[in-house]
């Protein structure tokens, strides 16, 4: 049921009660009475984004007005005329599910229209985000950690939907979209002067120079009971129907379900697994194997030709039953590479700045990607990577062809390759490569490798709901704290919201710091058990294994258990 009165809309469903002043969500109540968004009458509803944080009103500038109007039964639109631009909110009551659906779409004559902001904002102080940020939190919304903070999709903010839950008793509220279309978006946390506030992005594919309009995106809103895991569990059934995830489950093979322990930047010493053996069966053990190639670690992308010492060391180590991955790289590239002269059109390049995107580095420093075609060419000393749209068919066909040519030079001893930086994938100046955004060009990209000679299990770095549907492991970071812990972590774990999600298809493993030598990295393993992932080692030194401390004690006791 739908009532307007005055610029106040009413939109009453069989589960909700919502309340939207000129565009604004003011209150939210289930269908009990229970209250969890009071706002202000007054609050913003709806944002015009340019480049550089940039952000216009358009319900509260001077010189414009909000009109509605009630369009059917179960529809109505508020239509903004500003200063600066235009906009309209169209809101649906879904009679079939009870949602809410919120689609704003803002237009400009300026240049450079980025994206569609929505705010929600008045959100109950009992309620906890829980959020699918470095693989699931569930924190306060006021967190120092969550202030100021916008989250892409799919690279930070993991799927698209956050579920705000009263950790006292489960009920709560959440806000999705059902976009299986590689859409670009954000959301934003700490917000407004409560730093409680969310606002939701819908962008515009770049280059977005000339660009002067966005939205297209369908924001849902519902409450519930029973606890965070209920509408995850909802969201996630929609994954699997929208992308058709059931026949991607029949392609794991069933040794994945036995991996018990995981060794991230494992070295190819002999000694090293031998000692390892001892403390866990190998047929339960994941090597993720960083050196293996006649080049140095991260040098020389996409020349995968293997050692061959490593040839004697896989060989060795398939032999007493371990997992092998090598580790090879998704979009990263030496543009001093014969391959490159085919690709240098399609580097990756930074939505707001056109810059390239990638990374050097140099006498300890990490260093950007030359603007220079010459500097490019010239720097192979400082690890310079550029970043290929995964869009393109062409590189596709060339990362996959010497992936297969390295492994044929194993024997094909291993049914297993790691494919790094998967998680790198934006909207960018150059969004669209083949009609393909760099998020659905990730996606076909891990696709090609695992099909290799009839099929590959895959791992990654990062996971995401569009990364998930063919990894078949993945290397997980943790809040903010890549290398170096962040103050704070121990606020971040307690939640496996994406494993929840996407534990059907892939399972993670740990990324850094986890010799247990420490607090800090004894914290850092704990994180990832909370986060549902494999307990995984990363130790070089085969006396850590001969010899351990209490922290890998437990976890090689975990992982026989």
């Amino acid at each position: 049921m739908i009532t307007l009165e005055n610029g106040i809309l009413t939109v009453k469903t069989a589960t909700q009660t919502a309340i939207f002043s000129n565009g604004a969500l003011i209150s939210l109540k289930d269908s009990e009475g229970r209250s969890y968004i009071e706002n202000s009458p007054e609050a913003e509803a709806l944002y015009l984004v340019f480049r550089y944080g940039e952000k216009i009103g358009l319900k509260n500038t001077g010189f414009g007005k909000v009109s509605s109007r009630i369009i059917s039964d179960n529809k109505a639109e508020f239509f903004f005329d500003a200063w600066d631009g235009n906009g309209v909110i169209e809101i649906t009551a879904d009679n079939e599910t009870g949602d809410i659906l919120i689609e704003p779409e803002v237009t400009s004559a300026r240049h450079g229209v980025l994206a569609a902001r929505f705010g929600v904002g008045g959100i109950d102080k009992r309620l906890s985000l829980v959020a699918p940020f470095y693989q699931g939190i569930n924190m306060r919304l006021d967190d120092e950690l969550l202030s100021s903070r916008k989250w892409h999709w799919p690279m930070m903010w993991e799927a698209g939907l956050v579920i705000l839950n009263d950790n006292s008793d489960g009920c709560g509220f959440w806000i999705w979209t059902e976009d299986n279309r590689y859409r670009a978006k954000s959301v934003l946390t700490g917000q407004g002067e409560s730093k409680a506030e969310l606002a939701f992005d819908a962008e515009a594919y770049g280059p977005i120079d000339r660009n002067l309009s966005a939205g297209g995106l369908c924001w849902r809103i519902n409450v519930y009971k029973g606890g965070w895991k209920t509408p995850a569990a909802r969201y996630r059934d929609w994954l699997w129907k929208a992308y058709n995830l059931k026949k991607e489950e029949e392609k794991r093979f069933p040794w994945t379900k036995d991996i018990k322990l995981g060794v991230s930047w494992c070295p190819s010493n002999a000694e090293f697994i031998d000692e390892l053996a001892k403390k866990v069966e190998p047929k339960k053990i994941l090597l993720h194997l960083p050196h293996w190639r006649v080049h140095k670690y991260d040098q020389n992308y996409p020349d995968y030709t293997p050692s061959e010492d490593f040839k004697q060391f896989i060989e060795y180590a398939v032999s007493k039953g371990f997992r092998c991955m090598p580790h090879a790289n998704s979009v990263d590239m030496d543009p001093s590479m014969p391959e490159y002269r085919y690709l240098q059109d399609y580097k990756y390049r930074e939505i707001e700045r056109g810059t390239f995107m990638g990374w050097g580095y140099h006498n300890g420093r990490v260093l950007g990607v030359p603007s220079s075609n010459f500097a490019l060419d010239t720097n192979r000393d400082k690890n310079v990577m550029i970043k290929v749209h995964p869009g393109l068919a062409l590189w596709r066909s060339i990362l996959a062809r010497r992936i297969d040519e390295a492994l044929e030079q194993l024997n094909y001893i291993t049914d297993t390759v790691f494919i790094d930086v998967t998680l790198c994938s934006y909207n960018l100046e150059n969004c669209l490569v083949d009609n393909t955004t760099s998020m659905e060009g990730m996606k076909r990209l891990i696709a090609a490798v695992e099909s290799i000679r009839g099929g590959l299990a895959v791992g990654g770095e990062g996971l995401n709901e569009i990364t998930m549907q063919n990894l078949t492991f993945a290397q997980a970071h943790l809040f903010d704290s890549h290398q170096a812990t962040r103050k704070g972590l121990e606020r971040c774990g307690g939640n496996d919201l994406n494993d929840f999600m996407f534990g059907r298809l892939v399972s993670t493993i740990g990324y850094s710091g986890l010799g247990g030598g420490s607090e800090d990295s004894a914290l850092r393993m704990r994180i990832h058990e909370e986060h549902g992932a494999i307990p995984t080692i990363t130790c070089s030194d085969p006396e850590q294994i001969k010899n351990p401390n209490p922290e890998l004690k437990r976890i090689f006791e975990l992982a026989n258990s």
